[in-house]
Parts: C-alpha cells; sequence; structure tokens
C-alpha cells in the first residue's frame, strides 16, 4: 500500500510538470520562432557525410529544406531546466542529467551556429572528430562521478542479474552515452522524427523511475516529455522549426545518463530500437564505402533517407517508426518489469 501511495505521488507529481513543462514551452514560442525567423537562423543542407565526400543523394533529398530555421531544441532544453532549478531545487538526482542535457546543448548550439554561419569543413559546422572529442569529454565527467563519486561499479543483465565489473563501468558508461548521443543526432533527419522516438523513450524511462522508487527522476522525465510534446506540435510535418544538434544530442546523451541512474543500459537498446537502428546504420553505410572501395548498402544513410531514397514520403516513414518506437518501449518496459 505504501509503494501505491508513493507510485500515486511520483505519478501525480510528474504529469503535473510534463503538463507545466508543455505549456511554458507552448507560451513562448512564439516569440522564439520570431527571433529565429527575424535573424534568419536557418539551417544549411550539407552536401557531404561524414566522410566529408559528396553525399548527392541526401543533398536532392533535402534542399527544399535550406534555410528553415534551425536550433528548436532550445526550445527543449531550456524549458527543462528552468522548470527543473525552480520546481525540483533540492532534488540531487536532478543535478546530473540537467548537466549533461544543458551542456551538450550548448556543445550543439555553438555547432548549429556553425553551419547557419557558414563556419568549419564545408561551411557544416563542427568536424566529427571534435564533435566525438567534445561528447567524450562531457561523458567522462559523468563516468567519473559515478564511478568515484557514487561508487557504481555494478550493472543489471536481464534474465541474469547484477553484475559488478569494476573499472570496466567507465569505457562502457562513456560508449554507451556517446553512441547514443549520435544514434540521436542521426535520428533527427526527418520532421517530427527524433522527437516522437524520444518523447516513448522518455515516457518509458519516467515509468521505471516511478517503478524504482525514484520521484524525482520520473518528474525530470516527464517535464523532458512535455517539452518535447510541445516542440512537436510546431516539428510535425512541414516543420516550422527544425531541432538542430542542440536539441538531438542533448536528448541523446540525457537518455543514456538515465539508462545508468535506472541501471537498465542493458535495456536502453530496446527502449530506444529506432535510436540504435539508425547509428548502427550509418556506421554500416560507413564502414562499407571505406571497405568495399565506396560501395554503400544503403542509398543514403542513416537508413530513413534509404526509405526517402526509394519513394516513401516523409510522413509515412515518420509515423512508421514511430509506432516502432512505441512498441519498443513498451516492450523495454515488460523486460524490466518481468527481470525486478
Amino acid at each position: 500500500m505504501d509503494f501505491l501511495n508513493g507510485a500515486d505521488l511520483s505519478l501525480a507529481k510528474t504529469f503535473w510538470l510534463a503538463t507545466l513543462s508543455f505549456l511554458v514551452a507552448i507560451l513562448w514560442t512564439p516569440l522564439f520562432t520570431d527571433f529565429l525567423y527575424k535573424n534568419r537562423l536557418g539551417k544549411k543542407i550539407r552536401q557531404t557525410g561524414f566522410d566529408e565526400k559528396a553525399a548527392p543523394i541526401f543533398y536532392s533529398l533535402h534542399k527544399h529544406k535550406e534555410n528553415t530555421p534551425t536550433m528548436g531544441g532550445l526550445l527543449i532544453w531550456i524549458t527543462v531546466a528552468i522548470i527543473t532549478l525552480i520546481m525540483n531545487l533540492n532534488q540531487a538526482r536532478t543535478w546530473l542529467p540537467l548537466f549533461v542535457l544543458v551542456s551538450t546543448g550548448l556543445v550543439g548550439a555553438a555547432d548549429d551556429l556553425m553551419n547557419i554561419y557558414g563556419i568549419g569543413p564545408n561551411r557544416g559546422g563542427l568536424r566529427f572528430r571534435w564533435k566525438l572529442i567534445l561528447y567524450t569529454i562531457i561523458a567522462l565527467i559523468g563516468a567519473w562521478w559515478f564511478y568515484s563519486k557514487l561508487g557504481w561499479n555494478v550493472i543489471s543483465i536481464p534474465g541474469l542479474g547484477q553484475m559488478e565489473i569494476g573499472a570496466w563501468y567507465i569505457p562502457l558508461f562513456v560508449g554507451v552515452l556517446v553512441f547514443t548521443t549520435f544514434s540521436a543526432n542521426e535520428t533527427d533527419g526527418l520532421d517530427g522524427l527524433a522527437g516522437g522516438v524520444m518523447a516513448s523513450a522518455f515516457a518509458a524511462f519516467g515509468i521505471i523511475a516511478i517503478v524504482q522508487g525514484k520521484p524525482e527522476l520520473a518528474a525530470f522525465c516527464g517535464t523532458v516529455l512535455g517539452a518535447l510534446m510541445a516542440f512537436l506540435w510546431f516539428n510535425i510535418y512541414p516543420a516550422r522549426f527544425f531541432m538542430g544538434d542542440t536539441g538531438a544530442m542533448a536528448l541523446g546523451m540525457t537518455l543514456g545518463i538515465l539508462a545508468f541512474l535506472t541501471d537498465t543500459v542493458f535495456i536502453l537498446p530496446i527502449i530506444g530500437l529506432v535510436l540504435y537502428v539508425e547509428g548502427f546504420s550509418a556506421v554500416i553505410q560507413i564502414a562499407s564505402k571505406k571497405l568495399r572501395h565506396g560501395k554503400k548498402v544503403f542509398l543514403s544513410a542513416p537508413i530513413h533517407h534509404h526509405f526517402e531514397a526509394k519513394g516513401w514520403p516523409e510522413p509515412r516513414i515518420t509515423m512508421r517508426f514511430w509506432i516502432i518506437s512505441a512498441v519498443s518501449a513498451m516492450t523495454g518496459l515488460f523486460v524490466f518489469l518481468v527481470s525486478r
């Protein structure tokens, strides 16, 4: 009975903060949108891939979207930061995910601005290697906090129980966070796609936090979810503005942090199935081009662009990926509940 009462209170607080976050984000969106359009903060569509070689298929599919305002992710993480600081000020569990959300968002914002103003290789923003270094540094700070400050070196594997891995916790932590971050960025390629996929994932982790008796973490997930819903209102096809690196990277790394805070890192690939498929499809494409003398596995990568190149309408791809995300999130929740 005590657990049910606690769960009811956690659910009520999560719902309240999600609603507040949605309303706050919706209310300041008109001013934010006006700022983006007045200052012409439009995205430049890249003509090259990670290998800095020509990507003509991708460019032909998306060149009509050039100059659509980007950096819409600011709407999400600024709203979340303000509400978390005001409403969860004494809840220590939220500091680390909030730090990761804001710091990664700031790096992403710098990259977006470089893209807007034509700075960097092929005028497309930071080089991939610099992004990798910067996000690895942020992940290392998180790994140090978990391993040294909190003394965490145990992971839970569904069906096998807990396993102590010692210092291997650090590379696992960094690897998961960095890959999830870049996978989230790869997913942000169609109107509404990343937002809808992320919404399912954050909702799932909110429920996990409630079941584990971590109301402040559940409330944080609810706050992110509310801001995401407001963002999606304007980002669905045809998008009023794009999420940008400042949103996709921030949400991806925060998702990784939540997986470690709830000790569900091996359930994360199930909950975030679409993110991981997108990420691995990009890795496979790059590896194939390097190892097979330029031969590709997909018409264009990540995989949603492959379906675009085959003639699927953009909204169809987005909606079907949303459905897959919802099903995978529910599957991940089922695995979590069964493995308890």
